[in-house]
């Protein structure tokens, strides 16, 4: 705001109102605890919700295939431009790929010890089912459009991605343009999640109304079991890569990055937190160049939290519906993680699309048990979110290593407290942003 003499008037120090985000937040657990009730207490009527579900599960199918083509064609390209950059690039893209690959495994590994889900005996979708005798259920869900087949649109992404590489500068406007469609697909992505409360609530009083307490204890099982996967990801296995590489404490780096912490616990995403972390990545000692590189691409391609998330909810989900997994379709669907997971970053719904579309690839029947995935997404993405971003933090340092790009006394002064990060630079950076926005204004 300016004065009467053209001054800028010093900000408020006031406390801003919930995002927009939260009250989604909200709103999720309250039909999940609602949606409970009802099961528990009203069982028939609990039933006669699973068109609710039902229908916010046909609307995520629908955007599979866009979500799939727009990320999958757009990540070749990205992952080309990395590649560029020389050997800090190409080392990040390797790393990515095999802690990716090795945290999929992981979740693999762990879903086929507690077998989550086991025992509730969900109905299977039937897409050339009857019609049940609700019309007017059957007629709205009749309106959402048809799914599109998953591997097909998965193998022509990647034609098209590599097709526009050879093209060079000429495929330039196409890309441009794909971007704008992603950003549009994400738009709709975004609008469709608004429904989830509706959606959550259906999803889960059907399936508390036909199996009971089994089915709350089931989805609490997944819950404390993710949480506990994902806590010794970032301990053992990060932590002893960051130990035995670059001689860092996993400990003193998440010390390091309490604030980051919180603000991602707060907004359930890790993108929140990026302009942080590239700050406080060059302040540990990172060269800029490897921070610059790492950091951005880590966020689209180096999603070890969601890849847990995928495989676990995955066996969950199979277990539910009584239709178990065997090795071969866990490996393919493995595969199918590796490459689809790259386009779950930072948008709300796209980590459920990509769960869907997996499932929709290699066991069709398997897509109405999301519905209860829809429920407890929201509790899991902090986990999600968290393990994320310490994957990108540990990432950067042991690049840094590698290429030989960190100084080794900075990393040592800073972690131990002797030289602390300034907070004064990133609010300096907001603040200028705000006078910029208000003379603007």
């Amino acid at each position: 705001m300016t004065s009467q003499r053209g001054e800028i008037a010093p900000a408020k120090a006031g406390r801003k109102g919930l995002d927009k985000s939260h009250y989604l937040y909200i709103a999720v657990i309250a039909a999940v605890v609602l949606g409970a009730v009802v099961g528990l207490l009203f069982p028939e009527v609990g039933k006669s919700l699973k068109p609710l579900g039902d229908g916010f599960i046909k609307l995520i199918k629908m955007m599979i295939a866009p979500v799939i083509f727009c990320t999958i064609v757009l990540g070749i390209g990205s992952i080309a431009k990395a590649a560029t950059v020389g050997k800090v690039g190409g080392l990040a893209l390797i790393y990515f790929l095999v802690m990716s690959t090795f945290a999929l495994a992981i979740g693999l590994v762990v879903g086929n010890i507690i077998h989550p889900g086991e025992g509730l005996k969900l109905i299977p979708y039937n897409p050339n089912a009857p019609a049940s005798a609700n019309s007017t259920a059957d007629f709205l869900l009749g309106i959402i459009p048809g799914d599109i087949p998953v591997l097909p649109t998965l193998l022509v992404a990647i034609l098209v991605g590599f097709a526009l590489q050879r093209m060079g500068s000429q495929g330039q406007p196409v890309l441009k343009a794909i971007q704008h469609g992603q950003a549009l697909v994400f738009r709709i992505l975004i609008m469709i999640m608004w429904l989830a409360p509706v959606g959550a609530f259906g999803a889960i009083a059907a399936v508390v109304g036909a199996t009971g307490v089994k089915a709350i204890f089931g989805m609490l099982t997944l819950m404390v079991a993710f949480y506990i996967t994902c806590a010794l990801f970032i301990v053992v296995v990060l932590g002893t890569l960051l130990r035995v590489v670059a001689g860092v404490s996993i400990f003193q780096l998440m010390k390091y990055l309490a604030r980051e912490y919180l603000l991602i616990f707060s907004t359930s995403s890790s993108e929140a937190a990026l302009p942080r972390l590239i700050a406080k990545m060059e302040h540990l000692g990172v060269s800029k160049p490897v921070v610059g590189v790492t950091v951005p691409t880590g966020y689209s391609f180096n999603l070890d939290g969601t890849a847990i998330y995928l495989t676990m909810a995955s066996l969950f989900v199979a277990n539910a519906m009584g239709i178990p997994l065997d090795l071969g379709a866990q490996v393919s669907l493995l595969v199918f993680m590796i490459i689809a997971s790259k386009g779950a970053a930072g948008v709300s719904g796209a980590g459920l699309a990509t769960l869907a579309a997996g499932l929709q690839a290699h066991r069709p029947e398997l897509l109405g048990g999301v519905g209860m995935i829809v429920g407890i997404d929201r509790f899991m993405s902090e986990a999600r979110a968290l393990t994320n971003f310490t994957g990108n933090a540990v990432a950067t340092v042991l690049i840094g290593t590698w290429v030989k790009e960190i100084d080794r006394n900075q990393v040592t002064n800073v972690l131990s407290g002797a030289t602390p990060f300034d907070e004064l630079t990133m609010i300096s950076h907001h603040a200028e942003a705000e006078v910029k926005e208000a003379v603007a204004a």
